[in-house]
């Protein structure tokens, strides 16, 4: 087990504990920091999407700052637990989670999202497979927080809007095009 301290909000400062799998890759404080600062740091009445949870510290950082309701997805069985456990720590209603793959998910998600946290593994086109279900599941004006191996500056109907890169990897906040 690994450790990561969430950066905001209520949980400040707390501690969770999530499964190291191979290619599970958290996302460092400095860039929560930096992506809590682009979508401002309360969330209040927000539902959120952490599409491919892994360690589920950006669903457990959105929950921090107020979401309403946050949904965690994740497939993989020793992941899902360490998910299970530090939710369960945390002691809210607030945090939704939720064992499957990623595409069978948003097949039959009811839910509307305001904020899409997709972090999926990376060389596995996982984005593309994605990006053609998500106006079925996220609001007209919902926005999407990308990290990926190169630069996104697209996915389905919402483009990027501010972005950054630390070592390789390059974070996306994305808004819906304009009609």
């Amino acid at each position: 087990m690994s450790r990561l301290r969430i950066v905001g909000g209520e949980w400040k400062r707390r501690y969770i504990n999530f499964h190291a799998a191979p290619g599970l890759r958290p996302t460092p404080d400095a860039v929560r920091e930096t992506l809590f600062n682009w979508l401002g740091q309360d969330l209040t009445g927000l539902a959120c999407l952490d599409l491919f949870a892994g360690s589920g510290v950006l669903g457990f950082e959105a929950a921090s700052r107020g979401a309403a309701h946050v949904t965690l997805v994740e497939r993989d069985v020793r992941t899902f637990a360490a998910l299970r456990d530090a939710a369960a720590v945390l002691g809210t209603d607030r945090l939704e989670l939720v064992r499957a793959d990623a595409v069978k998910f948003l097949a039959r998600a009811t839910r509307r999202y305001d904020l899409l946290f997709l972090d999926p593994p990376y060389r596995q086109g996982w984005i593309e497979r994605v990006a053609p279900m998500l106006t079925g599941v996220l609001a007209a004006d919902a926005r999407i927080y990308v990290e990926a191996e190169h630069s996104i500056e697209r996915v389905g109907s919402w483009e990027s809007v501010r972005s950054g890169r630390t070592g390789q990897v390059y974070y996306h906040l994305l808004e819906a095009l304009q009609t």
